[in-house]
Parts: C-alpha cells; structure tokens; sequence
C-alpha cells in the first residue's frame, strides 16, 4: 500500500470517535492476521506442491496395477 492509501486511511479514522477507532483497529489487526495466514498457507502449498503431485501420480499408479484397496470413507 502506498503512503498516500496509508494517510488516507488513517485521516478517515481520525474522523471518528476513539471507541470507533478502537473497534476498527482491533478488525483490522484481525483481518491482517488471516491475511498472513493465508499467505502462509499459500507458501507452504507451493512447497509441498511437487510432492503432493507426486503422491497423486503414485496413487494412481496403485489403482491401475490394481494393487489400491478403497479407504471406506464415506
């Protein structure tokens, strides 16, 4: 975010009052929380990409040799 979007944003919370500020505060610090999570998540998943494709192509592998047994899930 740009400097400019940052000033913005914190002019409009100047402009209500401080219980208000409080409460959007405490939304955003959530909100950047999730976020973080999210990108986190996001990371961790094009790590782990080549492996799950890799387990994918093994599975398969298993049920066309004939040699998978079904999980009874569901």
């Amino acid at each position: 975010m740009s400097s400019t979007a940052i000033a913005t944003v914190a002019k409009m919370l100047e402009s209500l009052p401080e219980t208000v500020q409080d409460q959007v505060v405490e939304h955003l610090r959530k909100y950047l929380a999730d976020l973080q999570d999210e990108l986190a998540w996001d990371d961790l998943f094009k790590q782990t990409q080549p492996q799950l494709v890799a387990a994918a192509r093994r599975a398969n592998e298993e049920i066309a040799k004939g040699q998978a047994k079904p999980m009874g899930i569901g």
